[in-house]
């Protein structure tokens, strides 16, 4: 698990230096990793459904980089959930971010990405699927569970989306 803001990558190049034989060069970058805080609603299940998206730079998360409030059709709320995921990576592949970590109360969508547990239903195996085809686009992407209240700002960004309807 990552614990600080920062992703340090190294990348060493060899140089072959004709005076001493072998040079050996390092840079380092430091990536910004980037919170993402998901949540999935429905009024009923299948209902009314709605996906709701925060994104911190900071780990005080008080810099929001972008949220998303969306209305999504009738869907159930593990699709709701899973949409949710979806459409905070297709952000952060937009906004070519690098290094993420994914915040949802939905247990089961954080088992499942993490390989603990297998994808069965054919409409969720397709979102994840997508999702699945952008792992390569960062450089660390990882799925944390947390408790519902330390997901709030998500919670109610998905509960706004449904009060518009």
């Amino acid at each position: 698990m990552v614990n600080t803001d920062y992703l340090l990558v190294s990348i060493i190049i060899g140089i072959a230096c004709y005076d001493t034989g072998f040079c050996n060069f390092s840079f380092y970058l430091y990536i910004i990793l980037i919170r993402i805080y998901c949540d999935g609603a429905s009024r009923g299940n299948p209902g009314p459904a709605s996906i709701g998206v925060v994104a911190y730079r900071d780990k005080e998360e008080k810099e929001i980089i972008f949220t998303i409030s969306e209305a999504i059709g009738r869907e159930t709320n593990n699709v709701a959930e899973w949409t949710a995921l979806l459409f905070a990576l297709q952000k952060c592949k937009e906004l070519s971010e690098k290094s993420v970590t994914v915040h949802l109360d939905s247990e089961l969508v954080v088992r499942q990405m993490q390989g603990v547990y297998k994808t069965k239903n054919p409409d969720l195996l397709k979102i994840k699927q997508k999702i699945d085809s952008f792992k390569t686009d960062f450089l660390s992407l990882e799925f944390i569970h947390v408790p519902r209240e330390k997901n709030k700002m998500a919670d109610k960004l998905a509960n706004q989306a449904l009060d518009k309807k």
